[in-house]
């Protein structure tokens, strides 16, 4: 008997990517999207993180440090990281085991991408708390599907 593998479904992934808890609604989960929702204007509000974004991507770098709270902010990444896996999760049935690892990786490393992004600079420049955490995604996900690859190794 052949195996048929189901595509994957990444519009709800896609939607909470602009904003966490918008797949949410894409999957039906309106309570659960609307907390999404909350939460992620609370730690965006309290963290500062649009006018960051803002002073970064007009290369205030400094300024964007300086305007973050970064007591808030450390909350965004694992929040951030978890509203996708849900709604990629919930958006799609017989998922292949350990498929939130990269998700999951990748959270950590954004979170210690923000912890250094004050001080890490690459080629002497400064990235900041918006770009740096970004490119920290980058080995959390190869960690994360590596990982993955070891642990589902069939012999």
């Amino acid at each position: 008997m052949q195996e048929v593998k189901s595509k994957l479904n990444y519009e709800a992934l896609l939607w909470s990517i602009a904003l966490p808890g918008f797949g949410q609604f894409i999957n039906k989960k309106i309570v659960k999207g609307i907390v999404l929702i909350f939460f992620e204007v609370i730690i965006n509000v309290m963290s500062n993180f649009n006018l960051a974004i803002v002073e970064s991507f007009n290369g205030n770098i400094y300024r964007a440090i300086e305007i973050t709270n970064y007591q808030w902010l450390m909350f965004y990444p694992c929040f951030y990281m978890y509203s996708l896996w849900d709604a990629f999760r919930d958006s799609n049935t017989g998922l292949d085991r350990y498929l939130y690892l990269p998700f999951a990786f990748s959270a950590y490393f954004v979170t210690v991408g923000l912890i250094y992004s004050a001080r890490i600079t690459i080629f002497g420049v400064l990235i900041g708390p918006v770009f740096l955490p970004m490119l920290f995604v980058i080995p959390g996900l190869i960690i994360g599907f590596t990982i993955r690859k070891i642990v589902t190794f069939k012999y």
